[in-house]
C-alpha cells in the first residue's frame, strides 16, 4: 500500500513549550494505523499540528500528494483530514442529525442525505435518537455521534483521539468492531490511544510516542511481543 501521509520532522507546542520533537510518522492507504503512549506524552498535539488547531514550527506533513505543512483547519479538512477531538466535542443544544450533518459543512455535493443514511446504517442507534440532543447520548453513543460528523466530510484519512476515554469496555468493542466496517470500505484511519490494548487489536501499525518523540515503531503484534511495550503499557 501506498502512504497516504508522510510526515518529517515535526515539531510543535504552545507558546514557550515544545511538545513534539522532531516526529517522523506515515500512515498507508486504508490502513489503521495507532499512536499510544502514556498520558502527556504528546499525542494528542500531534493530531492538533496535524489538524491545522495547533501551529508547527518545524518540519513537514505531505497528504495524498499535497503539501499541507502550516495548512489551517480548513485547508486540512478540504484536503481530506477530519479530526474526531478527544472528549467527542458536540454541541449542545443540537440533535444528533444537526450535528452530524455539520461534519458536510463545506461540502456542496447533493449526496449528505445518502452519506448521513449509511452513518445511521452503520450506528443504527444514533437513527434512533436522530431528534435528540446530542449531547444527553451515552458516552459510547456520543463517540459514535463524533466519528459519524468526522466521516460526513467525506474524509481520505480519519483522526481518532482516544477512542475509548471513559468508556464501558462493552462500548468499546462496538466501537472498534464499527471503525473495522467503515476500514473495510477504503477509509485509513489514524488512532491515539492510551489503552495500548485496544490499540494494537484494532490497528496493523503503531507509532510508541514518549515526551514528544517517538520511541517505538512497528507491526503491532510484534510491538504487543515487546517485552519493554508489556511491561511499560500493558501492565504485563
Amino acid at each position: 500500500m501506498t502512504d497516504i501521509l508522510t510526515v518529517e520532522g515535526l515539531e510543535a507546542g504552545y507558546g514557550d513549550v515544545q511538545v513534539l520533537w522532531g516526529v517522523d510518522l506515515t500512515v498507508k492507504a486504508g490502513s489503521i494505523t495507532c499512536i499510544v503512549g502514556s498520558n502527556g506524552a504528546g499525542k494528542t498535539t500531534f493530531l492538533r499540528a496535524l489538524s491545522g488547531i495547533v501551529k508547527t514550527t518545524a518540519g513537514r506533513v505531505g497528504f495524498d500528494g499535497e503539501e499541507l505543512t502550516g495548512a489551517a483547519p480548513d485547508v486540512v479538512l478540504k484536503a481530506g483530514i477530519a479530526h474526531v477531538p478527544e472528549g467527542r466535542r458536540l454541541f449542545k443544544g443540537m440533535t444528533v442529525e444537526d450535528n452530524l450533518r455539520l461534519g458536510a459543512f463545506l461540502r456542496r455535493d447533493d449526496e449528505i442525505d445518502v452519506d448521513l443514511e449509511r452513518i445511521f446504517a452503520t450506528f443504527p442507534i444514533l437513527k434512533e435518537r436522530r431528534r435528540q440532543d446530542a449531547t444527553t447520548l451515552s458516552g459510547g453513543e456520543q463517540q459514535m455521534c463524533a466519528i459519524g460528523r468526522g466521516i460526513m466530510s467525506r474524509p481520505k484519512l480519519l483522526l481518532i483521539d482516544e477512542l475509548s476515554l471513559g468508556l464501558a469496555p462493552k462500548a468499546v468493542d462496538r466501537l472498534g468492531a464499527a471503525l473495522g466496517e467503515i476500514n473495510a470500505q477504503g477509509l485509513a484511519i489514524l488512532l491515539v490511544e492510551q489503552d495500548v490494548m485496544t490499540a494494537f487489536d484494532l490497528a496493523t501499525e503503531a507509532y510508541v510516542v514518549d515526551m514528544g518523540r517517538v520511541v517505538k515503531h512497528g507491526d503491532t503484534r510484534a510491538l504487543a511481543d515487546d517485552a519493554s511495550i508489556r511491561e511499560a503499557y500493558m501492565g504485563l
